[in-house]
């Protein structure tokens, strides 16, 4: 039997949080955030936004869904990366395209449920001049679980491997003659195998408040440009916390399926 409420078909809320990531993967300087968190969900029949992301849905059945999937990378200042000392920073990125989703197992109450997701995502800088960096493909499983029951508590566990052409990497991992070093070798990356990624998420929604962490492991052994001397190490952590406070929601309720 599925598990269904009615929920607003929109809240909006703020709040604040920190993330602490690698320059980038492969990068041995790690950094910590404080972001303000913008809290948004929206649970309309085509357009979404929850804990998966912000999408649109352009198909729905019970076990396949087509929607846009979405990821961005943040900015790094090459003066205070020893590996990039004196080479041009890396603006921040956006990459978008489309996610086939397959629902591989579900629980009778619908409250735990095993997909395997395949987003294939072109990626942009933001900063300046908009340039096309490369395409990714990002198959991975994905199990979302209420670890309490009914209690309004969701751990998403998922884990895959991550795929790249020539163009992604050589925009984080080449270096040109002009950089060349003693110690930075003129390098050009290839397209390929980019590692395997793990992540867990565990967030729930109170009445008024929000609250949601997050933990990632990335492994680089066998990477296409795990040779690059920008790389300088072949693992990597990643993880943050955030709470939100819920200001305003939608009257109009509709049914969810949790």
């Amino acid at each position: 039997m599925a598990w269904a409420e009615e929920k607003p078909l929109w809240e909006l809320g703020m709040g604040v949080g920190a993330v602490s990531f690698p320059d980038y993967r492969g990068s041995d300087r790690q950094r910590t955030h404080a972001l303000a968190v913008p809290y948004f969900v929206y649970r309309g029949e085509f357009f979404k936004a929850d804990r998966d992301g912000i999408r649109s849905i352009f198909f729905d059945s019970d076990r396949v869904q087509l929607n846009l999937s979405l990821a961005a990378s943040l900015p790094v200042d090459s003066d205070g990366n020893g590996a990039r000392r004196g080479m041009p920073d890396l603006k921040p990125t956006v990459e978008l395209g489309p996610s086939l989703e397959i629902n591989l197992w579900r629980a009778t109450d619908r409250h735990a449920r095993v997909d395997l997701r395949l987003p294939v995502r072109a990626a942009y800088t933001v900063k300046g001049p908009v340039k096309h960096v490369g395409v990714t493909f990002t198959p991975f499983i994905n199990l979302d679980i209420d670890p309490f029951g009914h209690s309004g508590w969701n751990l998403g566990m998922m884990a895959g491997p991550i795929y790249a052409n020539a163009r992604q990497h050589r925009y984080f991992y080449d270096v040109k003659p002009e950089f060349e070093l003693p110690d930075r070798p003129t390098y050009r990356a290839s397209g390929g195998y980019s590692g395997t990624q793990f992540i867990a998420a565990l967030s729930k929604r109170f009445d008024r408040y929000w609250v949601g962490s997050f933990v990632r492991y990335d492994t680089l052994r066998g990477a296409a440009f795990a040779d690059s001397p920008l790389v300088e190490r072949d693992r990597a952590w990643a993880a943050g916390v955030a709470i939100a406070w819920v200001l305003g929601e939608s009257s109009q309720k509709v049914q969810v399926e949790d």
